[in-house]
């Protein structure tokens, strides 16, 4: 019976990492600066301040406002896009609100704020590669 117990909880975890890792994405992400203000607004998805934490979406993972506003990713640079030596810092991830929708212009799945994509690359990288986690 243990054993059978035991069997039943492994399998429990593995179809669980399996769905975590089914909504995980990855693609790249670029940066947008806050305004004269130092604040990330007006957007998409409200005209207030949202904080510093925020990002917007592109057409690959925008699903309407109602759908896509308020949603958070937690977000891990995994590589270079361009030709910046290790732009990672390794071992960081930052978790964003989803605040803005990216025009088709956009050069990334996700547009992170300034301080977002800072904490996990270097700035001068312009565009990275990303893993996100809806949360």
């Amino acid at each position: 019976m243990e054993m059978k117990v035991g069997a039943l909880g492994l399998v429990a975890i593995m179809l669980s990492l399996v769905a975590s890792i089914a909504n995980a994405g990855e693609g790249p992400a670029v940066w947008y600066k806050p305004n004269d203000k130092g604040v990330y607004y007006p957007s998409a998805c409200s005209d207030g301040d949202e904080g510093i934490w925020v990002a917007g979406l592109s057409d690959t993972l925008w699903r309407g406002k109602a759908e896509s506003c308020g949603k958070y990713y937690k977000v891990t640079c995994i590589g270079g896009e361009n030709l910046a030596p290790h732009p990672c810092k390794p071992g960081t991830s930052v978790v964003v609100k989803i605040v803005d929708y990216c025009r088709p212009i956009c050069y990334g799945d996700l547009n992170l704020s300034m301080d977002a994509f800072s904490q996990i690359a270097d700035l001068t990288a312009g565009k990275v590669r990303v893993q996100y986690d809806p949360l």
